[in-house]
């Protein structure tokens, strides 16, 4: 079964890959035109890597990261079909094109881009080396200030990424205690149905999480916390079975995005119909696309209804 999550979740060129091994070579010299642009060697999770000092085309292939790049003012020559469906990214993606799944290497040497960014675990990051410097981002390890930073200096762009910081930290400080003094000591979890069962998220896998349990500290489920959250992993599989020991007294909810299985398949059971919380009208409906995504972006229009929900 982990496999499977394994495989459907490399399938979006999404979260949660094998882990690669930090001992890997450095990134081979690159195919751009070095004479166009100033170059540094960046210390990434792949080894030390010569990347432009201001990267102009820039391709996008781990998704989860094609806000972090907006918010610094860069505009990435492409990004996945995933990203392209966030609904938070509307009105800001004019001129970017597709580069579909992310697998294919004609799209992507066809774009000529001058930099890379690609999860740990994709399995043709050495190929993508021979097309351009390429920084592999291991997903889940570094919260949003730290990691948004971290693209910060990639990139030039510090100072940008310390000023949403800041409008983001101010956010936070006006919302916070005005949800935790409406959820008081309530649980909240995150429940996925899925093809062949249901998943809990915890706080580093998208969803909303980062910010429940993240930036609101809310409590979640025993069961919760122990297989999602102190595990670091950020997510555990749930059978209807298990599910009122992973429901909290507040649940966000969608249909996993990552294939069409019948939502009532667990909707429409008794198990569900008897938690407290769908009992006392207290799920919530994330966006099913949207709600993947835990970038700046996508971050700024989760706080935005969760705080509308939860208070």
């Amino acid at each position: 079964m982990v496999a499977l999550i394994m495989v459907m979740i490399s399938m979006l060129s999404a979260c949660g890959q094998t882990p690669a091994n930090p001992t890997a070579q450095p990134a081979q010299e690159s195919s751009v035109n070095e004479s166009n642009n100033e170059y540094i060697n960046y210390q990434a999770f792949n080894g030390t890597v010569k990347i432009p000092k201001d990267p102009k085309r820039v391709v996008v292939l781990a998704d989860s990261y094609a806000g972090h790049f907006l918010t610094l003012g860069i505009k990435p020559i492409g990004i996945t079909d995933h990203a392209m469906e966030n609904p938070y990214f509307k009105g800001k993606l004019d001129g970017i094109e597709s580069v579909g799944n992310g697998t294919s290497l004609e799209k992507v040497l066809a774009m000529n881009p001058d930099l890379l960014i690609v999860f740990e675990g994709d399995k043709n990051i050495e190929e993508f080396t021979k097309i351009a410097p390429t920084v592999v981002i291991p997903y889940g390890k570094k919260p949003i200030r730290e990691e948004l930073r971290e693209f910060g200096k990639m990139t030039g762009r510090e100072d940008k990424a310390n000023e949403w910081i800041a409008e983001w930290d101010k956010k936070i400080a006006e919302a916070k205690p005005k949800v935790q003094a409406a959820v008081g000591d309530k649980t909240v979890s995150i429940l996925q149905p899925y093809a062949k069962g249901i998943y809990a998220f915890g706080h580093n896998f998208g969803r909303g999480g980062d910010i429940l349990y993240g930036e609101f500290q809310l409590k979640a489920p025993n069961a919760v916390q122990k297989e999602a959250i102190d595990s670091n992993t950020g997510w555990a599989e749930v059978s209807l079975e298990t599910m009122p020991d992973f429901a909290g007294d507040y649940i966000f909810t969608s249909a996993w995005s990552g294939d069409d299985t019948n939502p009532e398949s667990v909707y429409g059971t008794n198990v569900w119909k008897g938690l407290s919380a769908v009992k006392n009208n207290q799920v919530f409906q994330i966006d099913q696309k949207g709600s993947y995504f835990n970038d700046p972006i996508s971050l700024e229009a989760q706080l935005t209804f969760i705080v509308e929900k939860l208070t």
